[in-house]
This record gives C-alpha cells, sequence and structure tokens, in this order.
C-alpha cells in the first residue's frame, strides 16, 4: 500500500532503514548535492524500542491527533502504547503521549478485520519487514493479509484499510480499549447515517478527567452494526456504556475502505468540524502528500550536513521527536476542555496542552524561542490560560489536567526566559504575578522550603531535588523582578535562589538530606536509588542531582575546597561505577556514562559545567562521546524516555554545537558540534549559520571559535546574536588546544563578579 505522491516518498521498513543508513560512506555527496528530502532521512522507528516510549504513528508538528498503532500490551515500556519488541497490533487509536514514563491515551481504537475469521477482532500478528512509517504515515499489512495505512490533519485521523479478495470486510470502534493508567469512564457511539458514526470517550488514568469527542465518516457504507458492551451483544443504533465497541460490516467487495475521524476535546459538533474543514475529500494519497510537505517544512528549518550520512537519520529524527509536543487542544470553533473542567470558548487563543515541564524546561522551549516564534506565543499563552482556568501554572498539563507530576515549578523558567527573549511584553505583570503564586503555594513540599530554607529530609520525598530545584525557579522569578523594578521582591527571592548551599556536604562534596533539627540523613550512599517518593533524589543518585545549580554554577564551585576538586568530583561522576544500590533502583536511571545518566533529564547539563572552569576541553569530549555512544540509527537508539521532545533537544542543540544549560537567562554555552555546517532558518529572515573546519568523530576539540568573523573570546553565545543572524564558527582536532582558554570568560553565574 504505497500511496502516490506529488513528491517522491521514501518508505522503509525501520530495518532497511537501518542498513541503507549504515551502508552510507563519507564519500556520500551532501545532502543538497542529492536534493533528498528531510523527511526521507527521519526514522521513525528510533526510540520505539529500549526505554524510549515513542509511537511510529502518523502526526503533525503540534498537532491534536497522533494516529498510531496499540500492541494491547500492559507495562511501562509500552507507554506510548507500541514497543518494538511485541509482534501483535491491537487497534489504531488517536492519540499518544512521545516518550513518557507514565502510560495514557489510546482514545478512539479502530480495528480492520476480517468477519468470515472472527465476530469480533482479536490482536492481529504481524511482521516488521511489512511495516513502515514516514512523517505523517504509517502502514503496516497483518499476517492475514489486511493492510492499513494512516495518515492525519492537524484535528482529523484518515484510516485507509484494504482486504484481501476473500474476506468479508469489518472494522471495529473500540472505546473501552485502554492500557496502563488509562480507563474508560463512560463512552458512548450513534449511528447518523449509513456511513457517519459520531460519539465521546470520558476516561480517568494520569489525567483524571480526560474528554474527547470523535466524528467518524467511512468512505463505504456499512450493510450492519453489532454493538457492544464488554461481553455482553447489545441492540439499537447506538451504544453507552463503559466500554462501548462497534463493529462496522460491509458489503465483500469493499476492499478498500477509508475513515476520517475528527476530533474535539469540547464536544461533536468541533469534531465535526474538524472533518469539514481539514478533510474534505477522499483522496487519501493527498493526504499522505501534504503531510509531507508539512513535515518538509518544519525539518527545512535546520538544515545540517553531518559529520557522516549515519548521523542524518539521527540529527533528522531528533528534530522530528522535538517538533511533537506540545499537542493542540482547542478545536476548529475555538473550544477546548479547561482545566477547570468547564469548556472554555476563546477564539483569540490556540491553546495547547502536554506540557511535561520537568523535562522540557531544559531544552525543549528554548529551541522553539529560535525555531517556532509563531506557534511559541500560543505555547505560552497556552500555560498562561492554564493559570487562569486552574488558579496555578501547570507542572505537568495533560488533557486539560493538572498530573502534578515530577517536581519544581517548571512553568517559571519558561515564562522567565520568554519575557527576557521579548514574549508576553504585554503581560509581564500578570506573569509575575503567577509566578508568585508557585512560589507560594502550600503543596508539594513549598511550606518547609520558605520555613527551613530547605526542604527536611524527614518531612517530606525527594528532599534535595525539590530544594534544589525551587531555588532555580526562584532565580528565575528573581530576574523577571528585577525586569519590573521589583527591588524588594528581586532581593528575596535572590535570597531563596540561594537555598542549594544549606545541602551541600563539604564532608561528601554531595547534595544531601538534612533533616529538620539540621542532621544530615544517615546512612549516606551516593550510589543509592529509591524510584519511590521517600527518597531523596527523584528517580536518580546524589551523583546526578549534586549537580544541579544551573543558575550558580560558580556559587557551586566556591562551595568545594577548590576548583580543582570541582573538576575532580566532576570527572569521579563519569569515571566512577555505573552500579547502583537500592531495592527500588529508577529504571529512569539509563544512558550511564560512570554515574553520569543521560537517559534522565537532570543529568543533560552536566558535561557543560567544565565550561564554567580552566578545563573547557573535558566538556567538548563528553559531549561528543554522548552524541556518538549514546544517540544510533535504530529502534533502541535513545538512551532514555524521549520525554515529550527533550532527549531529541539536547540533541539538536549540541550537534549544532551550543546548549542552554542555564534555560532562563538567553544564553548558549558552547559544545563540540556534529555538523560540518548547519544553517537555522529564522522566522524573522535572519539565518544563523554554523560552520566548521577539519571537523570529524575524532577531532572532538575546538582549536579556535569565532563570531562573524571575529574571535570568540568567552564560552557562550546569546538568543540575541543567534536571532540577528551571523556565522559561528569552529576549528577542530584531536587534541584540546589548552592555551585557548587562559583569556576566555565562563558563562555568568549568580555568584560569580561579572
Amino acid at each position: 500500500m504505497k500511496p502516490l505522491s506529488t513528491k517522491p516518498i521514501l518508505i522503509l521498513s525501520a530495518i532497511t532503514y537501518f542498513l541503507v543508513a549504515s551502508s552510507c560512506t563519507n564519500t556520500q555527496a551532501n545532502l543538497v548535492e542529492q536534493e533528498i528530502e528531510r523527511t526521507q532521512l527521519v526514522n521513525i522507528f528510533i526510540g520505539t524500542d529500549g526505554h524510549g516510549h515513542t509511537y511510529p504513528g502518523a502526526s503533525l508538528p503540534f498537532g491534536m491527533v497522533q494516529l498510531s498503532p496499540d500492541n494491547g500490551t500492559e507495562g511501562w515500556d509500552w507507554s506510548s502504547g507500541y514497543h518494538y519488541s511485541d509482534s501483535v497490533i491491537a487497534g489504531f487509536s488517536h492519540l499518544h503521549l512521545s516518550g513518557t514514563g507514565i502510560g495514557d491515551y489510546c482514545d478512539i481504537s479502530f480495528m480492520p478485520f476480517d468477519k468470515m475469521a472472527e465476530d469480533r477482532p482479536a490482536p492481529a500478528a504481524f511482521q516488521h519487514a511489512q511495516e513502515s512509517a514516514q512523517p505523517g504515515f504509517y502502514q503496516v499489512t497483518f499476517d492475514n493479509g489486511i493492510g492499513t495505512a494512516l495518515t492525519v490533519t492537524e484535528r482529523t485521523g484518515i484510516h485507509q484499510y484494504s482486504f484481501p479478495a476473500n474476506a468479508k470486510p469489518a472494522i471495529s470502534l473500540d472505546l473501552g480499549f485502554h492500557i496502563n493508567w488509562d480507563e474508560p469512564t463512560q463512552t458512548a457511539i450513534w449511528v447518523l447515517n449509513d456511513s457517519t458514526i459520531a460519539g465521546y470517550r470520558y476516561s480517568t488514568g494520569w489525567a483524571k478527567d480526560q474528554r474527547i469527542y470523535f466524528h467518524a465518516q467511512f468512505s463505504v457504507p456499512f450493510k450492519e452494526v453489532s454493538w457492544y458492551e464488554k461481553e455482553e451483544k447489545l441492540q439499537g443504533d447506538s451504544v453507552k456504556g463503559q466500554f462501548s465497541q462497534g463493529v462496522f460490516e460491509f458489503p465483500d467487495n469493499a476492499d478498500t475502505i477509508l475513515v476520517k475521524v475528527g476530533l474535539s476535546t469540547a464536544d461533536e459538533a468541533g469534531a465535526e468540524k474538524s472533518i469539514a474543514v481539514e478533510a474534505a475529500h477522499w483522496n487519501f494519497e493527498q493526504y499522505v502528500a501534504e503531510a509531507n510537505d508539512i513535515w518538509e517544512s518544519e525539518l527545512q528549518k535546520v538544515q545540517v550536513n553531518m559529520l557522516n550520512p549515519a548521523l542524518d537519520s539521527i540529527f533528522h529524527t531528533a528534530l522530528y521527536h522535538a517538533s511533537l509536543v506540545p499537542n493542540l487542544h482547542s478545536d476548529l470553533n475555538g473550544k477546548y476542555k479547561g482545566a477547570n473542567d468547564e469548556i472554555v470558548e476563546n477564539n483569540e487563543l490556540v491553546r495547547y496542552t502536554v506540557f511535561s515541564l520537568w523535562d522540557t524546561f531544559r531544552a525543549s522551549h528554548p529551541m522553539f524561542s529560535l525555531l517556532q516564534e509563531e506557534k511559541n506565543h500560543d505555547f505560552l499563552n497556552s500555560i498562561m490560560a492554564f493559570f487562569d482556568e486552574y488558579g496555578k501554572l501547570p507542572v505537568w498539563a495533560l488533557a486539560g489536567n493538572e498530573t502534578n507530576t515530577m517536581t519544581g515549578y517548571h512553568a517559571v523558567p519558561i515564562l522567565a526566559d520568554a519575557l527576557q527573549k521579548g514574549y508576553l511584553s504585554d503581560r509581564a505583570e500578570e506573569v509575575f504575578a503567577a509566578m508568585k503564586v508557585s512560589a507560594e503555594q502550600e503543596i508539594r513540599g513549598t511550606d518547609f522550603y520558605r520555613q527551613y530554607g530547605f526542604i527536611p529530609a524527614d518531612k517530606d520525598g525527594w528532599s534535595v531535588t525539590k530544594t534544589l530545584e525551587y531555588a532555580y525557579d526562584d532565580w528565575c522569578i528573581a530576574q523577571v523582578a528585577k525586569m519590573l523594578d521589583k527591588d524588594e521582591e528581586y532581593v528575596y527571592f535572590m535570597e531563596r535562589a540561594g537555598s542549594y548551599r544549606a545541602l551541600f556536604d563539604d564532608a561528601t562534596l554531595f547534595m544531601r538530606g538534612k533533616n529538620s533539627d539540621g542532621r544530615w540523613q544517615e546512612p549516606f550512599d551516593p550510589f543509592h536509588s529509591e524510584h519511590g517518593f521517600d527518597g531523596i533524589y527523584v528517580e536518580g543518585t546524589a551523583w546526578q542531582h549534586s549537580w544541579f545549580v544551573p543558575h550558580d554554577v560558580q556559587g557551586l564551585i566556591d562551595l568545594f575546597p577548590s576548583e580543582d576538586g570541582f573538576i575532580q568530583h566532576l570527572d569521579s561522576t563519569f569515571n566512577v561505577s555505573s552500579e547502583m544500590t537500592g531495592e527500588n533502583v529508577s529504571a529512569d536511571i539509563s544512558g550511564m556514562i560512570g554515574q553520569y545518566a543521560h537517559g534522565n533529564e537532570p543529568s543533560h547539563h552536566i558535561p557543560y559545567l567544565y565550561n564554567y572552569t580552566s578545563e573547557p576541553w573535558k566538556a567538548q569530549q563528553k559531549i561528543r562521546q554522548i552524541m556518538l555512544e549514546l544517540y544510533q540509527n535504530t529502534p533502541d537508539g535513545l538512551p532514555g524516555n524521549e520525554d515529550c521532545g527533550q532527549m531529541s533537544a539536547w540533541y539538536v542543540f549540541s550537534a549544532l554545537g551550543f546548549y542552554p544549560v542555564n534555560p532562563a537567562e538567553g544564553l548558549y554555552v558552547i559544545g563540540s558540534p556534529l555538523v560540518k555546517d548547519a544553517t537555522i532558518a529564522l522566522e524573522n529572515g535572519n539565518s544563523f549559520r554554523v560552520t566548521t573546519e577539519n571537523n570529524s568523530p575524532i577531532n572532538p576539540y575546538i582549536q579556535a571559535i569565532s563570531l562573524n568573523g571575529n574571535p570568540l573570546n568567552r564560552l557562550y553565545i546569546s538568543h540575541d546574536e543567534i536571532i540577528a543572524g551571523g556565522t559561528l564558527h569552529f576549528e577542530m582536532g584531536d587534541t584540546p588546544h589548552k592555551a585557548l582558554y587562559q583569556n576566555m570568560t565562563v558563562p555568568p553565574s549568580m555568584s560569580a563578579k561579572q
């Protein structure tokens, strides 16, 4: 079932894709000379194996619909509904999470089957050799010969099913289908005519009050409908219950059937409009071509020539994954399910949801400020809309709900960064007031934090992680206070920003749990991991979390006996054993180099900390090692959960040669580029180029660096410099050029004299 298109569309299985990429040589012509579409370089299956938790199905950039296969298997590695190790598919549902550590969604599940073989569909076996995907398109042929092809518009899923000659074509819509945390609470399907149905699915799980409405049209009229509530067969022209299922039978000669499914989180009228506006015709190939064109335009925003062709797929897949989330939440009538559990109508806002802020504040949102200038306004205003509806800024927003997952109040750095970059300037006072609500709330240990100046380990779980993250968030609030000339509040939040110091133990050189009486919690083991809520560090060990002081790296260095002691401890993080102790070691701690755990976000800034010392070449070596060893062009090619784009945003930035260590100051710390050259096409019409000389996989060390033709005497560049356009040039070599850094300025810190 290869779709036609106005442009060539390469559809390869994940295995074939890997073999082709691996067979490329360095003598292969660059992308410009080949005129290869960037969509052909994306390997959708990266992250679908291992602990990546990505889905292989069809979606558009930041779209409402993620139309993808589900294996029907429970388990952590099925958080997206699909895992590459599985051999069956239970259905194709319309909502999926990209790379999360908790499973939800998998709503509105369709499944084609042969009514001659079974009355209701069972999971169907398939082979990966009969499966392929590209941006905006997915297809598979089951072992029984039934084929499925999927594509999407922003708010509509489009299915194409093909049946063998002797089959009795049937399609199931199972609103009761659920895995992991999700469970339906109320569902309904009703018939509008012989080719149109509608309904809704309410559910609970990670997000406690989820609502999705659908309107579906078949290209072929169905001849018979059977309704089920679990095993009970029902009569009538509709079904309503907790596990509603409809089975639709079609004429025997209907060898190809299309289904268009429009969605809305507000009502069925909004779902119907999704089809009417976005999917009015039945030309499946045209939808595929349009989706391909949308993704091609998106991927062209960063044009790169990597060090070798095998890296092209890794980079473009990372850019693809980093452009999936957050997701559209409002329908074409401007309506959506709000965080106050009311239906909100706001035609001035395109509302988004799925904000994994503990992850994405680090690199995804700074990337949006560069690549998604127009959409970023809606992302930021969606965060503020959540505050208007809920009374607090989101922590982890999902489907118009607050899940309160993970630590910190990290909407704050996103908003602080936005204000400093010119976003939300007309709402600055409102934004500052919302930030203060987060800092003054009475949940998540914040009351202990204010009372003691840190969170005591005998009072609340994850005490070290929370204290360090609240201190950083408070630094962000202080910067907004300074911007608004609020001197008293600036001083107050800057004092709170130093709270990390209370947990540093100069005897062990780690951030440690401290009890309310001021004593260290014993026993102490920096290799210990406790995944539950009673642990000292969330999803990590002391080795990983003790480095989280991105606003005051110099202040952290000053806590050590000397800078050399800081460097030695940083070296040890990468060199000690990767073994961990504890009865409940977190599975999220993955992608290990020593105790550095790239598979989880708290480690992401750590290799860049060398830039704040006299030995920045060590950052270059470590960053290059992480990119080359931990990201691969294979289904298990991610070192941990994708986490809604953060794992990939780290790679995109790092491959370009810089990274936002402190993601709220508008600066990017220099690393080690993995590109021959790259051009960022900015929405203001400017271009920012990264060029390299003598760059190769064995030349990770910077020999010289210049910005717009002038030697760069600092280890960072600014957001404003990128936005203005220009060229950042690296000369690379195979040994550190230590003399280069004798007069280099390190990135700023709260405690450093600027």
